[in-house]
């Protein structure tokens, strides 16, 4: 935990990011193609993630969701096309700039120590080590476990959680970063019903701060419910991006996914509720 932050300590003349305007862009894909062996798994792709929104991914297995976070937070490299982080090309930014922008959250977490819980969601903190941001460490880290309900446990070792605590926990180090970009990889896979509520609520009142939250999702009533914008995607390639009251209909989810739905209004919020189509 130390030699953490003294490595990011040690980056001492890094530039701290600016509080961005609402529709600033914050993550940017252009044009964005990526080759994982022979197979094309991103190509010719277009994404914009802008402070106040919530964008969800979402897409059948294989459609490149995972590879196109990991590429927006300058994880995996382009191999055409641009990706561009606050305004610049992600290889712009150091590696300590680059933690301050943005907080990843990868599909599973897992940790070879029995660190506590705390100490794992403070880790969460290190990028701000050597800055006048230090000092808000202990009131990040609180909060951020506060909003994941895992205050209680923070003594615990991580690895004597279950499989949805250690998510939360994860969760909380990536709110404690406090980075102006968060990037969500199936935060609510390991969740029970009332948690994956809490993480999409998360993710809306960190738009509503100002942030811009990029989140892969397989369900999609909880993209309807809380995104901004849904972009679809088939084989690699986007299929439609936009609002989901627009963009979910029976026909193209029944198209992307090889599997007939039906794309019901909700009587009261009028989100759009997916089923599938069923005999019985």
């Amino acid at each position: 935990m130390k030699a953490l932050r003294r490595l990011f300590a040690a980056g001492s003349d890094r530039e701290l990011p600016a509080p961005a305007a609402p529709g600033t862009p914050l993550a940017e894909a252009r044009g964005l193609g990526i080759l994982l062996g022979r197979r094309q798994v991103l190509d010719a792709v277009d994404l914009t993630a802008r402070a106040g929104e919530v964008v969800a991914l979402v897409g059948p297995n294989g459609a490149g969701k995972s590879t196109l976070l990991a590429a927006l937070a300058a994880d995996l490299p382009a191999g055409s096309g641009e990706i561009r982080i606050d305004g610049r090309p992600a290889a712009a930014w150091s590696p300590p700039e680059l933690a301050l922008r943005r907080a990843v959250l990868p599909q599973s977490a897992a940790l070879s120590f029995p660190f506590p819980v705390e100490d794992v969601v403070r880790m969460g903190r290190a990028p701000w080590a050597g800055t006048a941001k230090e000092d808000e460490d202990d009131v990040a880290v609180a909060s951020a476990m506060e909003a994941t309900e895992v205050t209680r446990f923070a003594a615990r070792p991580f690895s004597a959680l279950s499989g949805g605590e250690r998510a939360r926990v994860a969760l909380a180090r990536v709110l404690a970063q406090r980075a102006p970009l968060l990037l969500l990889d199936e935060p609510t896979a390991a969740l029970d019903l009332r948690h994956q509520e809490l993480v999409l609520r998360i993710c809306r009142e960190r738009a509503a701060a100002g942030d811009a939250v990029v989140v892969v999702l397989h369900d999609l009533g909880l993209a309807a419910a809380y995104a901004d914008r849904a972009v679809v995607l088939r084989d690699g390639r986007v299929a439609v991006d936009g609002p989901p009251a627009e963009v979910f209909t029976g026909e193209l989810l029944g198209e992307v996914y090889r599997q007939p739905v039906e794309v019901f209004p909700h009587p009261r919020t009028g989100a759009p509720l997916v089923v599938p189509e069923r005999t019985r």
